[in-house]
């Protein structure tokens, strides 16, 4: 009776072990299968099943935040805000639990700067939407065409479309959904928004205190470094800017990158 508890004892583990051993065996020959000469790792696609897509994108070119003073200005005419007729695309904006749309800080902020044409600052301009069509377009392909993963109309039981409650990006959103589903739809568009306090798809300095003291000083330490700000001064020079405006290198991009877009010639060249 002794011999046999011990036995069991003895070889119950051993057979639990030698069975893990054969796993693992089996395991890496089915992986050296896999594997080609070069080490890497070959899949079979066709035993593979798409579950879940997600797409994070910016918004298209838009109209500069601020424009530079300058005694010369580039204009910005309304007509730059003409919407081509392939990317309307009728949509509700909520917010996050199906409410009412909150209020937009940001566009009102935008409002109080006109810039010299009429139009807004930080507006969605044709080109913009033109480019969020084109993207559009290009998922299309991807999870339509080449993926039978979507429905080739827009269907809410299969996308949930989510926006920081900016109109320019709305409006990108509107664009980028025309052209994936070609302006076809099976139920209303929905765009779910948050509150600006409680964004979370921008940096949000205001609602995060972490944020802000990891930041703060930052932009003044970048421009104490050797040559940034005499660089930033011959370039302010160069382009008539008095040194005493409060003209940095993220604002001079901005304006040179929304120039660039509308297909105004960029002064910030040849200098």
């Amino acid at each position: 009776m002794i011999t046999r508890v011990f036995s069991v004892r003895v070889w119950a583990p051993v057979g639990v072990l030698t069975s893990l051993a054969y796993c693992l065996h089996q395991r890496r020959v089915a992986l050296a299968e896999l594997r080609g000469a070069g080490g890497q790792r070959f899949v079979d696609r066709s035993l593979l099943e798409l579950k879940m897509v997600q797409v994070v994108f910016r918004h298209g070119a838009r109209s500069p935040l601020k424009p530079l003073p300058q005694e010369e200005q580039v204009e910005w005419n309304p007509q730059l805000l003409e919407v081509p007729p392939q990317t309307q695309f009728d949509y509700t904006v909520t917010n996050l639990t199906g409410g009412p749309k909150p209020h937009s800080p940001f566009d009102s902020q935008y409002r109080g700067t006109t810039l010299k044409g009429g139009m807004f600052a930080g507006q969605l301009t044709k080109v913009g939407m033109q480019q969020m069509f084109a993207l559009g377009e290009r998922l299309r392909k991807n999870y339509v065409e080449n993926i039978p993963f979507l429905s080739p109309t827009f269907n809410p039981q299969e996308v949930f479309v989510r926006s920081t409650n900016i109109f320019r990006n709305l409006e990108s959103t509107r664009c980028l959904l025309a052209g994936l589903f070609q302006r076809q739809k099976e139920g209303p568009i929905i765009i779910h928004t948050d509150e600006a306090s409680s964004e979370v798809l921008y940096p949000n300095y205001e609602n995060c205190w972490s944020l802000r003291q990891r930041t703060r000083g930052r932009r003044r330490t970048a421009y104490s470094q050797p040559g940034v700000s005499e660089d930033l001064k011959k370039v302010k020079e160069g382009m008539g800017i008095d040194n005493a405006n409060e003209v940095d290198f993220l604002m001079l991009l901005d304006n040179m990158a929304a120039e660039q877009e509308k297909t105004v010639p960029c002064r910030l060249h040849g200098r």
